[in-house]
């Protein structure tokens, strides 16, 4: 099925962010809303979003008008839905209205998919109020929408497989990651985990377990959460906590945040919560971390997660997919299991739940099988997921072509835009000792996970824990950083960077270190450090200046510009822009190419370029012919020349 039309019902929040993200992928949206007072606020919402990405070089101004051409806005249901192809209904969050909507719908439009965007509603129960339940599906979008990269894919149980084929593939267009959700079931993924998480940190700290600052700045700095849950609870809305705890009957009550709400101490919304915001974010002592148990929130998220495996809602890989992107962990509960081992995890929920009784903690069958069979996680060989022979990585992937000889390094943490922690660092490194003395690799392809980034660079969250920004500690972080990018600058191989989307501070940084950097148009590349007070630490300053010169080199790095492929390509700062349904076709291309070649005098010639370029022209003469020599005693060298008299290609073996 093509989509041309989208009708977005409702321009509130998330109606407005649908309806811009659809728009930028190049659909025609039609935002109804019942007022025009409500039409014009959310005009206003998207025309501030994109002028922000104007000014931030995101978008150019003429792409700018491209997506305002896009839109188009009425309290017309009827102009907006007639010939619509999809329709995304964004009304509030009430059974009774969305269903009113979607019968008002099928009055003047008997084609379109029908979707909704909601947080928990039953899938099922709207789908009775349309006249095809089986091209009724639902779309949780995450707000800020032009941001949050999960959209959570529900199958009502009268939702056909093309239906909901066609809403994976259409979230896909709009730049979005979908994760399906195979049975309509409470709080679907991210809120069915979440929630409860959530709502027992507020018990345990209600009940004098620990104090709300001992529970946030355990999970904050021993877990690596964005935030502690009562913080986050906070942040969230209390109202939209205490919402759920009248909906669903997953979520544990809790007379404290009843107290909150009734007493219109909503978060940082209304200023005061749990915590008074009235000075900004609250100051979170890490030194109370590690003075309450982690645990007794982390193994009930786990067990929901068990138990949602157990009834083929989701696998463990698709429920850790949708926590990272949904609630920005630095782990799915099933990866956090894994590490933590499954018998831990079942004895602490057996534990909690023997203390509250609560259903929703009943340990999962699931959870319990795996226990039985020893599957309790990275130690063990198995958990949630398999681990045979030697423990894969976390934060990097790596795929190997053995037949082309060629190997590609994925930066693999979507979640964070491919963002570069510690422990991706001494992923990398590792990995590339292991490629270095790989003889079935002769090229290695660098890249980012998804189609958004590259690497955004250096990942500030870890920055902002413990002393990493004391002096002594940056120090020691600038230098690792350059030790593994020299690395990669002195790898024997040739390395390829395919720079599939953003490109910023380390993530630039470490795009200069390889040979070759091929762009996909759409993408943007910068050394942006100076604009958050810094500079690069990870050799940038001196690679772009070596490339593109240092006039240029200061203008880029000074200003913190961001540039688009094309700008990067007119100054030299990328081999090549490439349209992004061409981009992987034209690095493999390259990469085979190279892989053809001689792997020894590759090695050499890159050494000579590398090492030459340092030194004056005699010196580096002399040191070409140094290598010319080495090269001239290869049987590489006697292939070569054999294959050019016989009119052949070479068959270079590397030795």
């Amino acid at each position: 099925m093509e989509i041309k039309k989208v009708a977005v019902l409702g321009a509130g929040t998330m109606g407005a962010g649908i309806a811009q993200v659809c728009a930028q992928a190049g659909y025609e949206v039609w935002v109804r809303d019942i007022k025009d007072e409500f039409i014009e606020r959310g005009k206003s919402t998207i025309e501030k979003n994109l002028r922000k990405a104007v000014n931030k070089g995101k978008i150019s101004l003429l792409k700018l008008k491209e997506i305002q051409s896009k839109l188009h806005y009425t309290t017309d249901l009827r102009e907006a839905v007639s010939d619509a192809d999809l329709v995304i209904e964004a009304v509030p969050e009430v059974m009774d209205l969305k269903k009113e909507v979607f019968k008002e719908v099928c009055g003047y439009n008997k084609k379109a998919v029908l979707a909704t965007n909601t947080s928990g509603l039953s899938i099922t129960e709207l789908a009775k109020a349309t006249d095809r339940p089986d091209k009724f599906v639902g779309m949780h979008f995450f707000n800020p929408v032009p941001v949050m990269a999960l959209v959570e894919v529900i199958k009502g149980e009268q939702t056909s497989d093309e239906t909901v084929n066609v809403a994976v593939e259409f979230v896909k267009s709009i730049g979005k990651t979908p994760v399906v959700v195979k049975k309509d079931i409470a709080g679907f993924i991210v809120n069915r985990c979440l929630v409860p998480y959530l709502l027992l940190a507020i018990q345990d700290y209600e009940n004098g377990v620990a104090s709300k600052e001992e529970i946030d700045a355990t999970m904050l700095y021993n877990y690596s959460f964005p935030m502690g849950p009562i913080e986050l609870s906070d942040f969230v809305g209390l109202d939209v906590l205490y919402f759920a705890t009248q909906q669903w009957d997953i979520a544990p009550k809790s007379k404290a945040l009843e107290e909150k709400f009734n007493a219109k101490e909503l978060g940082m919304k209304t200023a005061v919560g749990f915590y008074d915001w009235r000075t900004g974010r609250p100051k979170i002592d890490r030194e109370l971390a590690g003075k309450y148990d982690g645990l007794r929130l982390i193994a009930p998220m786990v067990n929901i997660a068990a138990d949602l495996i157990q009834q083929g809602v989701a696998l463990a890989e698709e429920i850790d997919t949708a926590m990272k992107l949904g609630t920005n962990m630095p782990k799915g509960p099933c990866e956090m299991a894994d590490e933590i081992g499954l018998d831990k995890i079942l004895a602490k929920v057996e534990e909690i739940y023997k203390e509250k009784g609560y259903e929703i903690l009943k340990p999962s069958e699931y959870l319990k099988k795996l226990v039985e069979e020893g599957k309790t996680g990275k130690d063990a060989g198995e958990g949630f997921y398999k681990y045979t022979g030697e423990v894969g990585y976390r934060t990097i992937v790596i795929e190997k072509d053995e037949e082309a000889k060629i190997a590609k390094l994925i930066l693999n943490r979507p979640h964070r835009l491919n963002a570069i922690s510690f422990e991706l660092l001494d992923e990398l490194a590792d990995a590339l000792r292991k490629l270095e003395k790989d003889d079935d690799v002769r090229v290695l392809i660098i890249t980012g996970s998804g189609d958004k980034a590259f690497s955004a660079g250096f990942d500030l969250q870890e920055a902002l824990q413990g002393d990493v920004l004391s002096p002594a500690s940056s120090m020691m972080i600038a230098t690792k950083g350059q030790t593994i990018f020299t690395i990669i600058e002195r790898f024997p191989k040739p390395v390829i960077a395919a720079i599939n989307g953003y490109a910023f501070g380390g993530g630039c940084e470490l795009s200069l270190a390889c040979d070759f950097r091929i762009m996909s148009k759409g993408g943007k590349i910068g050394l942006t450090e100076l604009t958050l007070g810094l500079i690069p630490g990870w050799g940038g300053t001196q690679r772009m200046a070596k490339l593109i010169g240092i006039a240029k080199a200061k203008e880029l790095i000074f200003l913190g510009k961001r540039l688009s492929a094309e700008e990067a390509e007119q100054v030299g700062l990328v081999n090549k822009a490439v349209d992004a349904d061409k981009f992987w076709d034209e690095v493999m291309a390259l990469a085979k190419q190279l892989a053809e070649g001689s792997p020894i005098a590759l090695r050499v010639a890159k050494y000579a370029i590398n090492f030459g370029y340092e030194l004056p022209v005699e010196v580096g003469q002399a040191l070409e012919a140094a290598y010319f020599g080495i090269v001239t005693s290869t049987q590489d060298v006697m292939e070569g020349i054999k294959a050019f008299f016989e009119r052949r290609e070479p068959e270079f073996k590397g030795k």
